[in-house]
């Protein structure tokens, strides 16, 4: 039998992955099918952390541009992503899989706060930690959130799922001759501003040689591919 090729792994998910087709709010057939992969991934003893985005719900950066204070809007952010983590946590469980939310933001009656060792700790026991509220500061996205917890845990690569199949040149849906590219470096990523995660969280996994992997969420089965080693998606990493 295959065995998984990363021994520890964050998954990065968007908000919006979790809403569908609706476009808004949480699809409970969608993120049930998340949570199935996720478990086939954990039975596999892989030791999974879980940062998903809020813009199912809110979106601080669209507040802000129309008039709200930035701040205020990335705080209603990050309580989208809580909203989403505990919507996470219930699809896991009722797949049988053991979690624990921590939230960076402190809200003891649905979450604990968080603890690098004791996420570590649970990681080591098996259950899956689902990290909400971001960074617990505003102007820092999601993706630097991801990077940053991926590095406090000592994750051996970020697992990025979208709704596309890996980097392209450009966006595919407009330009049908964009090539996709099965591997790049964080400079590249940097240089041609490819839209991986954004520039803080590339650069914060530059400089830690930590391995992005940017792969097609909408495909099933593929989160387990990607822990397995199929060459599926496009890998960022070092020269």
């Amino acid at each position: 039998m295959a065995q998984p090729v990363y021994k520890r792994i964050l998954l990065k998910l968007s908000g919006e992955a979790l809403a569908g087709t609706q476009g808004y709010g949480i699809d409970p057939e969608v993120i049930a099918g998340i949570a199935a992969e996720i478990r086939e991934v954990v039975d596999f003893g892989v030791e999974v952390a879980l940062v998903i985005g809020g813009g199912n719900i809110f979106r601080g950066v669209a507040a802000a541009s129309k008039g709200m204070d930035r701040a205020s809007a990335d705080y209603m952010g990050m309580l989208a992503t809580v909203m989403n983590s505990l919507a996470m946590q219930d699809a896991l469980e009722n797949a049988g899989v053991a979690t624990r939310v921590q939230s960076a933001i402190e809200m003891q009656a649905v979450a604990e706060p968080y603890i690098r060792r004791r996420a570590v700790r649970h990681l080591e026991k098996g259950r899956v930690v689902i990290f909400g509220a971001g960074t617990g500061n505003p102007y820092f996205t999601t993706d630097t959130a991801a990077s940053l917890r991926a590095m406090e845990i000592n994750a051996e690569a970020i697992l990025k799922a979208t709704k596309v199949d890996g980097i392209y040149s450009a966006d595919p849906t407009t330009h049908p001759d964009a090539v996709r590219y099965e591997s790049l470096t964080y400079l590249e990523v940097l240089r041609n501003g490819l839209q991986v995660m954004d520039a803080t969280a590339t650069s914060l996994c530059m400089d830690n040689n930590l391995p992005i992997v940017v792969f097609d969420l909408t495909r099933s089965g593929n989160i387990k591919k990607v822990v397995l080693g199929e060459a599926i998606g496009t890998i960022v990493k070092g020269e």
